[in-house]
Order: structure tokens, then sequence, then C-alpha cells
């Protein structure tokens, strides 16, 4: 689709809303988008997979307005020391010792399991996936080329990046430098000259060895972690590229170093990045999931419970990407019920159109099946929806809406629910009800039973509506002597056959 509303989004670096405009220079107008990948030193978990499910809505959403992409999501395979530092062991060196295996073992089973668990959740694949310990020669000369501009200083334990060399460090963070000096981690580095300088090569320990090192103009060591995306993203991308994506962790310290390191290497006084976008925090009750607090699930536990891994992809897209979601097995179930109810809904319309026809064509094709223009209105509520900085709850009611249209013919549901799945990826032109959990459908009901199931859940909905508890409980003790399970939600009750 090219036409429609102009795509805005929220760039961090600014704190504000902006029409996303491509880089006139961009190598044969195609978007450079670069995204955080993981450090492969043990399984991803559900917080981890919220950054590349909210990176493949971008993704969809670039290829709905006709924008190109060309996508780069970095495999972090050495520099990763322990608690984000600059000292200390390396997360890789530290698992493999852990495991009792090789560091390449444990990068390439890892990062299997990344890819895995991406596949599961209908992520698009990236353009590239470079490898951290591929690019260790161009890190060692993208520092050298920082050490003769002046923007380093040499320790026993390394080079530093001199902060106090970089005029905007800590603009994407909204701190000034003196208060992000203040408020840097607080890790003793013995001759650091700031607090917010950081290593770009960590050199070995006196009569301690590395695992992984290669040597440098600084002796063996290994590169910090900072330094790859920088090398990887300039070198696969171009020296300037339009989006940096990445949790909303990465903007206080690591997309913060990035910029200061790269901005000083290139020395062309032009902003390295046009547009940085985060997402927020799954929360697992008070507390962000981190890998580091321990006991974090994981997708496959997701699915060894029962949920489907499109029920995980709903609930993320079911709370805008820049709000914190608390994810609870309440929330779980409301997302499978859900799920369930959309393929079985989805089912009669199949087959429904190809992704690759989701363009003008498609909303002149939705207005002539609409009688009066109902599905080419829908198609442009998606477009206003997907458009207002990827507002992925909004895409779902709207989703939601038209299939319960009864004046909508089904050519005009089938125009609009591909349109809506293309932007949320849910996969529901082949995702069948049954699949979803194994249980009993809807679709396998008579049309008779199914609609005195529908008028049921509207009533009760009515009656809460008007607040008669007594009539809502009366009826769902109806439902429930029918096998059905209701569950109240923000987008209005679903249901589900148990």
């Amino acid at each position: 689709m090219t036409t429609g509303q102009q795509l805005r989004l929220y760039n961090s670096l600014g704190r504000r809303m902006e029409d996303f405009v491509p880089l006139p220079d961009s190598p044969g107008g195609v978007t450079g988008m670069y995204s955080c990948g993981p450090t492969v030193y043990s399984f991803p978990h559900l917080g981890n997979m919220r950054a590349y499910v909210f990176a493949d809505t971008l993704r969809r959403a670039l290829r709905w307005k006709s924008i190109p992409v060309r996508h780069v999501i970095n495999i972090t395979d050495v520099g990763h020391a322990v608690a984000d530092s600059d000292t200390g062991e390396d997360k890789l060196e530290l698992a493999a010792a852990r495991e009792r295996r090789s560091v390449e073992d444990i990068a390439a089973f890892y990062t299997q399991a990344f890819f895995d668990d991406i596949a599961a959740l209908n992520i698009l694949p990236a353009d590239e996936y470079p490898r951290a310990t591929a690019y260790v020669g161009q890190m060692i000369e993208f520092a050298a080329r920082l050490e003769e501009r002046g923007h380093t200083y040499r320790l026993p334990s390394g080079l530093y990046f001199d902060t106090s060399k970089s005029p905007r460090y800590g603009q994407l963070a909204l701190i000034d430098v003196a208060g992000q000096r203040e408020a840097a981690r607080v890790e003793h580095v013995e001759g650091r000259r700031h607090k917010t300088d950081f290593a770009l090569w960590r050199a070995e320990e006196a009569g301690r060895r590395r695992v992984m090192r290669w040597d440098s103009p600084w002796g063996w060591g290994a590169p910090g972690w900072h330094l790859e995306c920088s090398v990887m993203s300039i070198a696969l991308l171009g020296p300037h590229f339009g989006i940096h994506t990445g949790g909303i962790d990465h903007r206080e310290l690591h997309h913060v170093n990035e910029i200061a390191q790269s901005e000083a290497c290139l020395g062309d006084g032009k902003p390295w990045v046009r547009y940085w976008l985060h997402n927020e925090f799954l929360q697992l009750g008070d507390q962000k999931m981190a890998k580091s607090a321990g006991g974090a699930p994981r997708l496959a536990d997701l699915t060894a419970a029962g949920y489907h891994p499109m029920a995980f992809r709903l609930f993320l897209l079911g709370g805008h990407y820049r709000s914190q979601v608390d994810f609870t097995n309440a929330a779980m179930d409301a997302a499978q019920a859900t799920l369930r109810r959309l393929a079985a809904r989805i089912e009669p319309l199949r087959p429904l159109p190809a992704a690759d026809t989701l363009d003008a064509a498609l909303l002149s094709a939705g207005a002539a099946a609409g009688e009066g223009g109902t599905a080419a209105a829908l198609l442009a509520e998606l477009d206003a929806a997907i458009t207002a900085d990827l507002a992925t709850p909004k895409v779902l009611a709207i989703l939601q809406d038209t299939l319960r249209d009864p004046a909508l013919p089904p050519d005009g549901q089938r125009a609009v629910v591909a349109a809506a799945d293309a932007l949320l990826g849910l996969g529901l032109g082949t995702l069948g009800a049954r699949a979803v959990d194994g249980r009993r459908a809807a679709s396998d009901l008579p049309a008779g039973e199914l609609a005195a199931i529908e008028r049921l859940v509207a009533a009760r909905a009515q009656a809460r509506k008007e607040r008669d508890w007594a009539r809502a409980d009366e009826i769902r003790d109806e439902l429930g002597k029918l096998g059905v399970q209701v569950t109240d939600t923000p987008d209005g009750p679903v249901w589900e056959l148990r």
C-alpha cells in the first residue's frame, strides 16, 4: 500500500514524534535498519523476544508504505562482559566453562535457539546476521582510527574512549554530560578518567589468558561490547543509515556509546543515525524480564504449557511497543482465546489475498467488495493506526470489528483481514483454530449452536454494561453448561470451548 497517512514514529533522539522520511542519499533508495541482536550465551527469554517482534512490526509497516528496507541483526558471540561492564569475564567464555563446551559450540547452539524462536514467532528474516567474531579485524581498525584522532587513551586494562571529547555525549539519553557522568555505573577501572569512558579494547589481564583473543596494537585481548554494533552496521549499511532499534535499556548506555564512537570515527559532523526507536520492557511481576534475574520464561516454556507461539505474539501486539506490558498467565490465557477465535472466524474466508498484493489495487478491490466503501474505510483505518507510531492495539481492534460486522460481505472481510495480518504477522491466512491448542474449535459447531453462543455472549456483555451483575452471572453459568468459557479483556469478551 502506498497511499494514505504519513508514517510517523517516535524518535528517542529528541523524544518526539516525527514524520519518517528516508535518507535522500540511502544506497539504492533503500532504508538501512539495524537492530541490536542477541548475545548468544544462553536461551533467549520472552523479554528478549519483544525487541524482535517490535522490529518486525516496524518492517511490516515500512513494507506497507512501500519503503524498501535492508535489515541487519547482529549476533554477539564475543565482547559482552558480565553485567555489561568493561572488566570481568566474557559471557560466552563463562557459559562455555559452565557447560563444559567450546565457545564455538555455545555460540552455534544458542544462535540456532534464537533463530528457532524468531521463526516460531513469524518474524521476517533479516537480510544479514553478522557475527561479531567475523569483524574483529575491522573493529581494531576502527579503534585505531579513533586513537589517531585523539579520542582515546591507553590503560593497562585496554583502550578507552574519552567521552569528554564527544560534545553531544549523552544526548540520546536526554541527560546532560555532567549528569550522565554522575549517573554512570560505578565500576572501578584503575586510571579511567571519567565514569562514562568505555572500553574499545579489553586487554588480557597479566597471567590470565583469554579463550577468545586477538592481537592488537594494545596487546592481546578482545573488543569492547559497544564497538561491534558501530563497525558491523557501518560495514553493511554505510556510514549513515535510517533506523536503529533496540530495547529501552540500550537507550541509556549502549546506544549512547555507539553514537559517540561512530560520530568521532566518521568525523563528518553529521548525525550518525536519523531515527532511534526503542521498545519498553516486558514485566514479570514488578520486575523487568532479564536473564540476569534468573528464571525468566522462554517461548519453549509457553509452548510446553499448551500456548501457541502466535498467542505470545498477539499478547505483545495487544500493548503498544513503547508501553511496559505485564506478563501473566491470565493475559496469556486471554491471548490464546482471542487467537483461537480469530482463527475460527477467518477459516471460512480462506484463501486470503497474498501479502504482496496489498497495495493500491487491494484498496480498490476492498472498496468494490465493501458496498459503499466499507472495506475501503476499514483499510484506511488500518493505515491510520499503523502509521501512528505502530498502534498495533488499534489494528487488532479493527481486525476484530471487521470479523464482527455482519454488513461487510466476505470479499470485503478478506481484503481487510489480509491487510491486518500483513501488519500483525499472526499468520492468520493459514492458522487453523484446532492448531492453536488442539481444543474443539468454534468452527466445529453447527451454525445454530454457534449463533446461540454468540447471542449469549453479547447478552452478557450488555448486562455487564448495564451493571446487571446478577444477569451477567446467570448467563455465564448458562454458557458454562454449554462448555463455553468467557474471558473479559480490555477489547471485550472472548470465549472458547472447554
